[in-house]
């Protein structure tokens, strides 16, 4: 498979929880108003029905993994030990890709302006956690196609920008995906927009 495949409509349910945990509260110790709650469960279903999740992934062979730098299939090269640790039981990896939209930043800003942070707070908690929900949805689907192969994805991904994978490979993953069909661009600075997108790789092993 050399050429990315595009999810327009990934549809899932939020995972509050996770929401609720980056918003600052913890199950045992944050004592939450009904009230208060309500009022969040609310902002929470607004930005849930602003944001239209999207993605892409793209399945590569490993060509050659020395342990400090690693190339696919079609020359892709990126200089990573620790990439190349990560991948180093791997014949083949996925570049990963996904996006809330334009909306739901848009609601954001307006909230902001409105004086609404309390809003805008939950709606950017909100968005951040489905994306990252996206990622995994993706990676789900991905590993029942390749199940059928007798393989299976690694459990965790690997984002540009963490340890020693340089922010600017998220160009050339960016690229790859050809995530500007699903409305994502790319700034000067290697960050995606809108704001609330994502890349990854993962390891594909068997």
């Amino acid at each position: 498979m050399e050429s990315s495949v595009y999810l327009e409509k990934i549809a899932i349910a939020p995972p509050t929880a996770k929401i609720y945990q980056r918003l600052g509260f913890k199950k045992k110790t944050t004592q939450l108003s009904a009230s208060k709650q309500k009022e969040t469960d609310g902002y929470i279903e607004e930005a849930v029905s602003l944001i239209l999740l999207q993605g892409s992934f793209l399945r590569l062979s490993i060509d050659n993994n020395d342990g400090k730098s690693i190339t696919f299939s079609g020359g892709l090269k990126f200089a990573s030990a620790k990439l190349s640790a990560f991948l180093r039981d791997c014949m083949e990896a996925a570049l990963l890709g996904a996006t809330a939209g334009n909306a739901i930043m848009k609601a954001i800003v307006e909230k902001t302006s409105q004086g609404n942070l309390t809003a805008a707070v939950v709606y950017d908690a909100t968005a951040s956690e489905m994306t990252d929900a996206a990622l995994d949805w993706i990676m789900d689907y991905l590993n029942q196609l390749i199940r059928r192969e007798g393989k299976t994805l690694l459990p965790r991904r690997f984002s540009a920008g963490y340890a020693d994978f340089d922010l600017k490979n998220q160009k050339a993953i960016y690229q790859k995906l050809q995530m500007e069909k699903i409305g994502v661009t790319i700034t000067d600075k290697f960050i995606l927009l809108p704001e609330k997108s994502v890349t990854a790789v993962c390891g594909i092993c068997g």
